[in-house]
């Protein structure tokens, strides 16, 4: 399968089936806490970058052996990039009675045209990092000519136009959006848009760069206290991965790592599945790496 995976472990979606409309690392932002490294493809342009009928007849194969909680529009950048997410949602939602979600980095709101396609679906889950323009270019580092007013302005017409639920996401990233000033910054423009959820997010697989680490448990209380009703997504996911599409251990290994790098505890439930042992000649064949962050051992295709 080339456009969907899983269904995976969500914090959030619960058994989420992804769909990545868009070619990997392709993206208008090149976040710091980002588990799939630095942007390579960067641009705000929408495009049709695969055949959309392609796209959709991968998600109606694999629906029809699966029952997910979701159907999730996010990938490997920003699934809002893709000139026809509109019309896969829409068609997702004609075809299947399971709700549909889109993850956006909320870069490309200003734009009518996404408000519109994003109108179709049952759940948007746009990020706000940061409450002012200087800590938005520190941490979501974005193409050149978005703006974060522009940016914030965007997600508050969605919420003025969008009839469906609204789930912010905020990541925090220690000594860069997590002090008490930019937690206030963060809470007033929260107060604009209104949002039905608000979830706190750190990084909890290994990041763009080697310094985004978690706050402190301290500074999450603070966000607690500050920014007040949120939901906190803190620690690792737990659940099955779809395993159903792969035909080999090293196959489902490479590919969900791709777009979500695995712990090695699930890399061997996945070896286990398969009945298959080939983590340690992924790694010294160079496909793989393995790498440590916050004491915990992943896998990471090697880029």
């Amino acid at each position: 399968m080339r456009y969907v995976y899983g269904p995976v472990p969500s914090r959030r979606l619960g058994k989420s089936f992804g769909v990545s409309p868009i070619p990997p690392k392709t993206c208008s932002y090149s976040c710091v806490y980002c588990q799939l490294g630095r942007t390579n493809r960067f641009q705000i342009k929408r495009e049709d970058f695969y055949p959309k009928e392609e796209i959709f007849k991968e998600i109606e194969k694999v629906m029809k052996t699966t029952k997910p909680d979701y159907i999730t529009f996010a990938g490997d950048g920003e699934p809002t990039l893709c000139k026809s997410l509109g019309w896969l949602v829409n068609k997702c939602k004609k075809k299947f009675s399971t709700p549909v979600a889109v993850i956006t980095n909320s870069s490309l709101l200003f734009m009518p045209d996404v408000r519109k396609d994003l109108s179709y679906a049952d759940v948007v889950l746009p990020s706000l990092d940061a409450g002012n323009e200087s800590i938005f270019k520190k941490i979501n580092r974005p193409y050149k000519g978005i703006s974060f007013e522009e940016m914030v302005n965007g997600i508050i017409k969605l919420r003025n136009e969008y009839k469906g639920e609204i789930w912010m996401e905020t990541m925090l990233v220690k000594n860069v959006n997590d002090s008490d000033k930019a937690l206030i910054e963060i809470k007033k423009c929260l107060e604009k848009i209104n949002p039905d959820q608000v979830y706190i997010n750190v990084p909890i697989r290994p990041p763009a760069e080697s310094w985004a680490l978690p706050p402190s448990p301290e500074r999450i209380v603070a966000a607690h206290q500050i920014i007040g009703q949120i939901k906190e997504i803190t620690e690792i996911e737990v659940g099955d991965f779809g395993l159903s599409e792969f035909k080999s251990a090293e196959e489902a290994i490479l590919k969900i790592s791709q777009r979500h790098p695995l712990r090695e505890e699930q890399a061997k439930g996945v070896e286990k599945h398969f009945r298959a042992n080939v983590i340690e000649s992924l790694i010294s064949s160079g496909k793989i790496v393995r790498v440590e962050y916050r004491n915990k051992k992943f896998l990471v295709v090697n880029r």
